[in-house]
């Protein structure tokens, strides 16, 4: 699914996000690692932490959507497969760490032929 799906007027849309995903905003709040009032008010949308958490999960989803065969099974993988270098976290427990960018490098590591 291509970005511009997730968005609305230029900001990452948590609604959109989780009409795609087949959740609830609530829900994709707690695996972008925000609380519930960072996607119920407009102020907090729009703030540079919460498009931050949800362009990182957005972009991890869409990374590995392809080897998936379909966003959802993406964010099913995004949500509760251990990553081997990680002592067993989730992707989503990385973002929620702040560690977004090290999942990046992991999936990018895979797709070179590097086992991590």
């Amino acid at each position: 699914m291509g970005l511009a799906q997730y968005a609305d007027d230029g900001l990452f849309s948590p609604r959109k996000i989780a009409d795609a995903l087949r959740t609830t905003s609530e829900e994709i709040a707690r695996t972008a690692g925000l609380g519930k009032d960072a996607i119920q008010r407009k102020d907090r949308v729009r703030s540079d932490k919460t498009q931050r958490r949800l362009r990182e999960m957005t972009e991890i989803v869409n990374k590995v959507e392809p080897r998936f065969g379909s966003a959802l099974m993406a964010y099913a993988w995004y949500r509760s497969e251990p990553l081997s270098g990680f002592s067993g976290r989730t992707a989503m427990q990385m973002v929620r760490e702040g560690r977004a960018d090290d999942v990046l490098d992991y999936i990018d590591a895979i797709d070179a032929g590097i086992h991590a």
